[in-house]
């Protein structure tokens, strides 16, 4: 809105693609502008900003520019108003991330009465009770023994199993099972190679409960190797030729550190022990421990950086540090153990994961324990995001921000009181209040059922007409002396056939 402000990208053009970041800079800047020391964007340049009669954000749910394309010439007053399009990265919480995850706005009323919202707006970001975390382990601390893996949980992830025909000729660290809460942990960590015989250790590292180091040790393979792995082991020929430590030697040191009652600790730790050849029956896997849905792991690079906030696997060195992976997994187990799911659940690892494959995790955001903190320091408290709320920032500057949307709009943890139920309601609303509000969200929700209505109408039948043609049937096995013609009778009755073929190949 405004005759005089002018919008130029600089740097992108029509159709690329922007970031959540560069969104947020550049409504920060229409909307509070120099006088409140907000900074130019820096991928576009806006003039005349202090001309601005408001900024209007719509969200369309469930919408993408290949709507906009397929409906190209019905839009004809969009197209003409909004000459610059970019995609968007995406995200499943957009407007979450546009006024920052968890923030409390006090109820306001917006010009001539009309609400905005509640002051319990801004809801997580996810039912708490549906994290996989939660789900797993339930909602109260509990001690190290209920995070241990079952026997059935290590014979279906693959663990080495005490008379698993796998196992064969397979050493057992001798210690029992009766773990209690107070059981010492261990972290453990290996490289391997590839040789002859598969992948087969090139270096082990232990670690006590406290971070030291007990064990950092270089082993040469039995078999000869193949692949030495560099990149990710960080072993080479020239490391292991002088190298006369074996596996054995491992096998027995290790049985001789650990005491009876020891929990080891490890990221996918099975194929840690899978190459030691070692039992061990009380483990805790850190890729398991912080659960996904659907059998996903996270990995332990992005746990150690967005819950201890250190930085591993750093692409500058050569390979892994064992020794340093051995003591982030410990670190992360002790962290779950006495925080609680209901702690780590709250760190909303999924949203998180999002950001950085989108380049916009910082270092400092949503760490529990930054650098410098001791080993065994932990925060109550979460440390506030890294940049403050835009809504906050527009109240600071007396701007009443206005937040329409429907209610149970789930991706964008928006909640208000005396909400319209439709879209059409909406809209009413939003040309009353928008004229009067420095800066609005409106946000329509157009779900499948609405698309399938009314953007998708015959579609159903297009891809029906599609996978018909497409359809390929396998049948048989048939005699030797079988009639081909009487085979293309009998799936003539089906439909017309494209194409009949033998096959001679056992598919399954």
């Amino acid at each position: 809105q405004g005759k005089s402000c002018r919008l130029s990208a600089a740097l992108l053009g029509e159709d690329s693609e922007i970031s959540q970041e560069q969104l947020y800079e550049l409504l920060k800047y229409a909307a509070l502008g120099k006088c409140h020391k907000a900074a130019q964007p820096s991928w576009c340049h806006i003039y005349h900003q202090s001309h601005l009669a408001g900024i209007v954000v719509v969200v369309l749910h469930e919408m993408s520019q290949l709507h906009f394309y397929r409906f190209y010439l019905q839009f004809k007053h969009l197209r003409k108003l909004f000459r610059h399009r970019f995609t968007l990265t995406p995200s499943a919480n957009f407007p979450v991330s546009l006024y920052g995850e968890g923030t409390n706005l006090k109820p306001q009323n917006t010009p001539q009465g009309s609400t905005s919202t509640s002051s319990e707006c801004i809801t997580k970001s996810s039912d708490l009770q549906s994290d996989p975390i939660i789900q797993r382990y339930g909602e109260k601390k509990q001690g190290l023994t209920s995070y241990t893996l079952t026997l059935e949980e290590q014979k279906k992830n693959d663990y080495p199993i005490e008379g698993s025909p796998g196992c064969k000729g397979y050493i057992s660290t001798e210690c029992d099972q009766q773990r209690t809460d107070s059981s010492p942990l261990f972290g453990l960590d290996c490289e391997m190679c590839l040789t002859a015989k598969g992948n087969e250790v090139t270096r082990v590292s232990l670690v006590d409960a406290q971070g030291q180091c007990l064990l950092n040790e270089l082993v040469k393979p039995e078999s000869t190797v193949m692949n030495y792995r560099t990149r990710f082991s960080g072993i080479t020929k020239k490391m292991l030729f002088p190298v006369k430590t074996r596996l054995s030697d491992i096998q027995t040191r290790l049985k001789k550190m650990l005491p009876h009652d020891a929990v080891l600790v490890g990221h996918s730790l099975n194929s840690d022990l899978q190459a030691l050849e070692m039992i061990h029956p009380s483990v805790i896997d850190t890729s398991l421990l912080f659960a996904r849905s659907e059998g996903r792991r996270f990995k332990l690079k992005f746990l150690a950086k967005a819950v201890l906030g250190k930085e591993i696997q750093c692409e500058q060195k050569l390979g892994h540090d064992p020794t340093e992976d051995a003591r982030a997994a410990l670190e992360l187990a002790q962290f779950f153990i006495e925080q609680g799911p209901t702690k780590v659940a709250e760190l909303n690892l999924e949203m998180l994961l999002t950001a950085e494959k989108l380049g916009e995790i910082s270092q400092n955001k949503a760490v529990l324990q930054p650098q410098g903190c001791g080993f065994q320091e932990q925060l109550n408290e979460p440390p506030p995001l890294s940049k403050p709320c835009f809504l906050d920032c527009l109240q600071v500057t007396g701007q009443k921000p206005l937040l329409l949307g429907r209610q149970g709009l789930d991706s964008s943890g928006l909640c208000q009181s005396n909400l319209s139920t439709s879209n059409k309601q909406i809209l009413q609303r939003a040309l009353e209040a928008v004229p009067l509000s420095k800066f609005s969200i409106i946000q329509f929700n157009l779900g499948p059922e609405y698309i399938a209505s009314h953007l998708h109408a015959g579609l159903h039948e297009k891809v029906r007409s599609k996978l018909t043609d497409m359809l390929t049937i396998y049948a048989g096995p048939f005699e030797e002396n079988f009639c081909m013609k009487s085979v293309k009778k009998e799936f003539g009755r089906c439909g017309p056939i494209q194409s009949v073929r033998v096959v001679t190949e056992t598919f399954q």
